[in-house]
């Protein structure tokens, strides 16, 4: 077989897999989150569908399969339809970038854990496809021609412009420690326990914040609160349109998670483990400890995101930008003034 159709090959299954693996991790994040709000309030949460309830988002999804299409009849049909596709397809677009691990040999072929290896403007292109996001919301909030729908739209670019400016100069430290924008360097760069954890902690938690803040998670969630704006830019939508954009909110925290796994607590860097077992480069057993690694590594990030869900209250709308302009981009530029600061003093 020609070696361009083996790669071809090697893309498509990896593009299936990252596909239906986000599809499945967000069906049982949606699962996980309703038992731990459940164990939060002093709750059952759901155990009828399946072993343990394990079934239930599989059956949620049925559901929506089967619910009717409502438009309004005077919505702007064709954006009214191709909004939550925007959402959901940018939210995937991103894994083309995003490392899970280093690589393994099969057959003879090198197989990177990453559907586009070593991209020198990986950073950028995911920082960029999440501004490119807020399209969706904002084009769902006007087509649906409702004035609760258009405010939730209007929320959601005013509150990205905000904390993408944040989260974006939180991340310039790394890259003057690092040195690249590829995300396999950023990784290298910190083998060896040199977490950049440590070494930017105020750029960490300026980006969990604006992390918060980009995937429109409480206590960050005015583009859809309810109690002033109904249900906000997704009001006038049902049925698997809606559970588009429900998916492409889990599939935007997943990322957030990868992205701080990558940045700032090593990849799928362990200090001394590898080295422990002895497995060369290329090994499947350490591409699959690498996997494992890295998926561990999120955890806590995910129930970070959905405890908080449950345990914070909503921010009123001037506190929201009050906190991204007067708070968190002061900071994030006093954070690179100082890390310069120390590199040039240190180096």
């Amino acid at each position: 077989m020609e070696p361009w159709v083996v790669q071809a090959l090697i893309l498509l299954v990896k593009i299936f897999l990252i596909v239906n693996g986000l599809l499945i991790a967000a069906a049982y994040l949606v699962y996980f989150e309703r038992k731990i709000s459940a164990w939060i309030h002093n709750r059952i949460g759901p155990n009828r569908v399946g072993p343990l309830g394990l079934f239930q988002s599989f059956a949620d999804v049925f559901k929506l399969y089967l619910k009717e299409d409502i438009i309004p009849a005077m919505a702007n049909k064709n954006f009214h339809a191709i909004a939550p596709v925007i959402s959901i397809g940018i939210a995937m677009a991103v894994y083309a970038v995003i490392p899970f691990g280093e690589y393994f040999y099969l057959g003879g072929e090198k197989v990177y854990l990453s559907i586009a290896p070593h991209i020198n403007v990986g950073l950028l292109f995911v920082l960029g496809m999440s501004s490119v996001g807020v399209y969706g919301i904002t084009l769902a909030g006007w087509s649906s021609n409702n004035k609760y729908s258009l405010l939730g739209g209007l929320r959601s670019a005013a509150q990205m412009i905000s904390y993408e400016l944040s989260m974006g100069l939180s991340l310039i430290g790394v890259l003057m420690i690092s040195g690249s924008l590829d995300f396999m360097e950023i990784v290298h760069s910190q083998a060896g326990g040199k977490w950049n954890i440590f070494l930017q902690p105020l750029g960490f938690i300026i980006f969990l914040v604006a992390a918060f803040a980009e995937t429109n998670r409480t206590p960050f969630d005015l583009p859809e609160a309810e109690p002033e704006l109904v249900g906000g830019y997704h009001t006038e939508y049902s049925g698997m349109k809606f559970g588009l954009f429900f998916l492409a909110e889990y599939v935007n925290m997943v990322t957030a998670c990868a992205m701080m796994v990558l940045l700032f607590f090593g990849g799928w860097d362990v200090p001394f483990l590898y080295d422990a077992l002895g497995l060369e480069p290329g090994h499947p057993l350490l591409a699959l400890l690498q996997f494992s690694v890295f998926i561990g590594k999120m955890i806590p990030f995910l129930f970070l995101f959905i405890q908080a869900r449950w345990s914070l209250p909503r921010f009123r709308y001037d506190q929201l930008m009050t906190l991204g302009w007067k708070v968190m981009l002061p900071l994030a530029l006093a954070n690179i003034a100082v890390t310069g600061t120390i590199m040039m003093i240190f180096q």
